[in-house]
């Protein structure tokens, strides 16, 4: 991007170029506490390993891991007896355990511990015959392993527009819970427009959108309001990062888009733009924001201002599996939510 254009009349871009850089951004402490389950399970049992699923929603991360020896799968049944398996940061249903104990696998869970409580919030309402309404996005990790936990009671919900017609069996037995990744707002304007039509809808125990989630989406929106463009790190199949996109767009961005990597962003993309803002999902390395960073300041946006909106200290440990040193020591090594360098 360096000597960059303005392709309407051949002349450099004018004015006062800045970055607007989010924060919080990056990684969060479930997504940092599956990456490094697998990078400790692979060295304590070399390679290879075999993850179900992407780990987390990010191809450079699941590159990095396939060139260390994971071996990424769709289904437990593709991996051979007795090996070691690390479920997804995204969790699974009961179905996937018990296919993974019928071959004998050594299991790894990695499941974010705030999927897991929706897990279990799941378990509980449906034991007490309540109808779930599952906001989420059909077909994503999340949501088939929630709604794994309890199918008989269980409907999704994919949109405030699906709130409008979806029937219940017991209007007065009725619950909301939703995947973590979601943009806040909308999951909010889903839970209204459920609530009109059914006043007795339960809240979940407390949020099941997660904190990173939140915090990011927070943060580009006092970032959006004053950037000609937002750019966004993160992979397609990132609900988080996407979100983020819209996010930005609906909050004052001129223009947003997401990239996996710096060398992605098109040069149009910059004609006429003073101020950038920037951020990245939650399953992003600060090493890809750095790139990005390095490009613009190449191209004149050199002035980084960051855009500070919530501090994270959220700590989560290792996966019980790998607590446990090879030579019985406790190796409990905590995970924190800051973006790692």
């Amino acid at each position: 991007m360096p000597g960059v254009r303005n392709r309407l009349n051949d002349t450099p871009v004018i004015g006062a170029k800045k970055v607007l850089l989010a924060a919080p951004r990056g990684y969060c402490a479930g997504v940092d506490r599956a990456v490094v389950a697998v990078e400790k399970a692979l060295e304590r049992y070399g390679a290879p390993v075999y993850v179900r699923k992407q780990i987390v929603h990010n191809i450079h991360v699941v590159a990095t891991l396939e060139k260390a020896g994971a071996i990424f799968v769709d289904e437990v049944d593709e991996v051979p007896h007795g090996s070691h398996v690390v479920f997804s940061a995204h969790g699974v249903s009961p179905a996937v355990v018990q296919g993974a104990a019928d071959r004998q696998l050594q299991a790894i869970d990695a499941t974010c511990p705030l999927v897991t409580k929706v897990h279990r919030e799941a378990v509980r309402f449906a034991r007490d015959d309540f109808e779930i309404l599952l906001i989420g996005h059909e077909g994503h990790e999340e949501v088939e392993g929630t709604a794994g936990e309890a199918p008989e009671h269980t409907t999704l919900v994919g949109s405030p527009e699906e709130a409008d017609t979806i029937q219940v069996r017991n209007p007065d037995k009725v619950v909301w819970l939703s995947q973590t990744t979601l943009s806040v707002d909308e999951t909010m304007e889903t839970v209204r427009r459920l609530r009109a039509r059914f006043p007795n809808l339960q809240d979940p125990p407390s949020d099941d959108i997660c904190y990173a989630t939140q915090n990011r989406q927070v943060a580009i929106k006092k970032v959006a309001k004053d950037s000609d463009l937002v750019i966004v790190v993160g992979s397609a199949n990132s609900s988080n990062s996407v979100r983020l996109v819209e996010v930005a767009l609906e909050y004052g961005a001129k223009a947003a888009y997401r990239v996996d990597y710096a060398h992605e962003v098109k040069q149009e993309w910059l004609d006429g733009v003073n101020t950038v803002g920037v951020t990245s999902g939650a399953s992003v390395p600060e090493v890809l924001v750095q790139e990005l960073l390095d490009d613009l300041a190449g191209a004149g946006y050199g002035d980084i201002e960051t855009v500070q909106t919530a501090e994270e200290d959220l700590i989560f440990s290792l996966p019980k599996e790998l607590r446990q040193g090879p030579t019985g020591n406790t190796d409990a090594r905590a995970i924190g939510g800051r973006t790692r360098p």
